[in-house]
């Protein structure tokens, strides 16, 4: 984009995100609208969070971020905000604890509407009447804000599933006449492709948006690999687990065999066996956003653990992925799924890229400070809104987390 559009260029700009900015707020509780109050207060587990609490929480974001420091006047619409729905940001003030936002009954979800309300008309009026300078600080933020609540909208699905699958009716987020989020498509028989070594370029390239976590764009070395051109499926970890897998010490690192024991793990989550109760069937069932439904064979697996993946690729004869093998080899000719299905787990850790600086200011938090403890993943699930991703996105969860589209597709070293 040119540092001095033209005045017709810059106004289209400002409409393009204005727009945007609406159709994203809008989806947002399009997507909480099948839940009941209910519902939507709910927390299920610390590492989740209430609908409600979504909704709120991603306009704060706006309100503390742009509004607040760039909008000459503005008025918050309850200051008290600030403290309930800051998540992490310690320059940005005190925050209400983590696990405890299930317990916020108070504002009303009618209440947390009019906040959203409140923000968005101070934000179509910022980006209509800023000027020249204001929207020069003001434009990065918006578009940050508008990726972060597009994030906020896939962890409003995943953790609402978790809290549905506590319930022991299994209640649909979806009424089950209704088409799905997005199907996965039929798995064919996995082929190994040869993966791009040598000197190759990983990171974003600077066209469009990225997160800080994505650049600074550099080059890595890698060793001769093949890479599975789609991912692994339902069927294929249905053969692991009748193999023994969850039973098999000698497939597992130490941590997540100590975990999978410990909290009896015995297939991926909400996989729901022949015998349990709460379905019966002669056959595996498995719970999602629409309900229980029979077990797709070939549908990508998903709600793995990286411990569970890198079990899983152990039995297989293969391992998991580095971060930079899944980048240099998203655009092989023949390589299905990399996005759009499951969250891919990979076997790197969560590190700077050498020469990494954090964006400046109060979004200096958003991820350098989560660089440790956390394994990447890579590609998109069918959580993820339309255009949210790109190759060189690197989301990131611990290695026990196993609430979200997360699933796997293997590597092989190549001594060709």
């Amino acid at each position: 984009m040119s540092l001095n559009p033209s005045p017709a260029a810059a106004a289209a700009g400002r409409e393009a995100l204005a727009a945007r900015h609406a159709a994203v707020r809008a989806r947002s509780l399009a997507l909480a609208a099948p839940l009941s109050a209910e519902d939507q207060c709910v927390q299920s587990m610390p590492d989740a969070s209430p609908t409600k609490w979504h909704l709120a929480h991603t306009s704060w974001f706006f309100e503390a971020v742009v509004l607040a420091p760039h909008a000459a006047g503005y008025r918050p619409f309850d200051a008290r905000y600030f403290h309930l729905f800051n998540s992490y940001y310690e320059s940005l003030g005190s925050r209400h604890p983590r696990p405890q936002r299930g317990l916020l009954t108070r504002p009303s979800l009618a209440e947390v509407h009019r906040y959203r309300a409140h923000v968005d008309a101070a934000v179509e009026q910022l980006i209509a009447q800023a000027d020249a300078a204001q929207w020069r600080a003001v434009e990065p933020l918006l578009a940050l804000g508008l990726q972060h609540e597009e994030q906020h909208q896939e962890l409003l699905l995943t953790d609402i599933l978790h809290a549905l699958s506590c319930n022991p009716l299994l209640p649909a987020y979806q009424p089950a006449d209704a088409p799905p989020l997005r199907l996965a498509a039929a798995a064919p028989p996995l082929a190994w492709l040869q993966g791009p070594s040598g000197a190759v370029e990983i990171g974003h390239d600077g066209d469009g948006f990225a997160f800080d976590n994505e650049t600074p764009r550099h080059k890595v070395w890698l060793q001769p690999y093949r890479i599975a051109d789609r991912l692994v499926s339902c069927g294929d970890f249905a053969d692991f687990i009748a193999d023994g897998g969850y039973r098999t010490p000698a497939l597992w690192l130490s941590d997540g065999w100590a975990l999978a024991q410990a909290q009896g793990w015995q297939a991926p989550a909400y996989w729901l066996a022949p015998e349990d109760p709460r379905a019966p069937s002669p056959h595996w069932q498995v719970f999602g956003l629409d309900g229980v439904r029979p077990l797709d064979a070939l549908a990508p697996v998903a709600q793995l653990s990286f411990y569970e993946a890198a079990a899983y690729a152990q039995w297989a004869g293969a391992r998991l992925p580095t971060e930079a093998e899944w980048e240099a080899a998203y655009a092989l000719p023949g390589i299905r799924q990399m996005t759009g299905h499951v969250w891919q787990w990979t076997r790197s850790s969560y590190d700077p890229y050498p020469g990494f600086q954090p964006w400046s200011g109060a979004i200096a938090e958003y991820n350098g400070k989560f660089m440790v403890g956390q394994i990447v993943l890579r590609g998109g699930s069918s959580a993820t809104p339309r255009g949210h991703a790109r190759p060189s996105y690197r989301n990131f969860f611990p290695p026990a987390a196993r609430w979200q589209f997360t699933g796997l597709r293997l590597a092989k070293d190549d001594a060709c």
